[in-house]
């Protein structure tokens, strides 16, 4: 039997849900530093519905450093800002969604 999505009604072999989850959202990279003065990349914006926990473990394993998924963010160990763009196209976000902030010097 095949199953179907909740959704939008298709077989999930087809479903489209996750797709159209990323092309709607407004996603912010930016950097921030923590305790003892380690920077970490912050990704905001990415929403429950495009699983954020396998975005993180792809990022993660791309980059080769540690992080987490937080509360519809991820954030990563080390300063990625400068790669983080062209690695979320290749997971499927669309380029014009995904805002690189500038670093404040927090």
């Amino acid at each position: 039997m095949v199953d179907i999505c909740n959704q939008c009604g298709l077989p999930t072999d087809l479903c489209v849900c996750e797709m159209i989850a990323r092309e709607q959202q407004k996603i912010t990279v930016g950097i921030e530093k923590k305790k003892f003065g380690k920077k970490y990349t912050i990704i905001a914006g990415i929403q429950k519905e495009a699983n954020v926990d396998e975005i993180c473990r792809k990022l993660k394993n791309k980059f080769a450093c540690g992080g987490t998924a937080k509360t519809g963010q991820i954030e990563l160990q080390g300063d990625h800002k400068a790669r983080m763009k062209a690695a979320l196209v290749e997971l499927g976000f669309p380029e014009e969604t995904i805002e690189v902030k500038m670093f404040e010097g927090n």
